[in-house]
């Protein structure tokens, strides 16, 4: 092989747009999962806050994701092999800071959603932001310019 042809520049360049693809797609899948997951928090599925995630997922991902749909993601079997934590501790090594943070907000927003706060919910939000890694600063939305 000719080192004229830039054969590993070329491969790896590719390779990068793929992982930035796949980082983004990664993103995404997150973001429902967590959200998703969190109407089942405390066993009261409520629909404004199956409307919140369903709006959330619009705004910020440009996602158009039925209710249905979120139901059905909020009951995966996916979880019945490992825990949303052991997930999300995998996943947050591929995400960035801004990404935790869009989805921690996220998540508030769909707390916030019923006007009522319960305790499985703030437990719930807890071991996400634990499990996501995210520093106080995060959690609490601040980032520096």
């Amino acid at each position: 092989m000719s080192l004229v042809d830039f054969s590993k520049i070329t491969k790896l360049i590719s390779d990068n747009k793929h992982r930035a693809k796949h980082r983004q797609e990664l993103f995404k899948e997150v973001m429902l999962m967590v959200l998703a997951r969190v109407t089942r928090a405390d066993s009261n599925v409520e629909t404004v806050e199956l409307e919140t995630v369903q709006k959330v997922l619009k705004e910020e991902l440009g996602q158009d994701i039925s209710v249905a749909e979120i139901r059905t993601a909020s009951s995966s079997e996916v979880f019945e092999t490992q825990s949303l934590e052991s997930y999300l501790s995998t996943a947050s090594r591929k995400l960035d800071e801004r990404e935790r943070m869009l989805i921690l907000a996220s998540l508030q927003k769909v707390i916030r959603s019923d006007e009522i706060i319960r305790s499985f919910e703030l437990d719930f939000f807890d071991r996400v932001a634990l499990a996501l890694r995210a520093t106080p600063s995060e959690i609490a939305g601040l980032v520096a310019d």
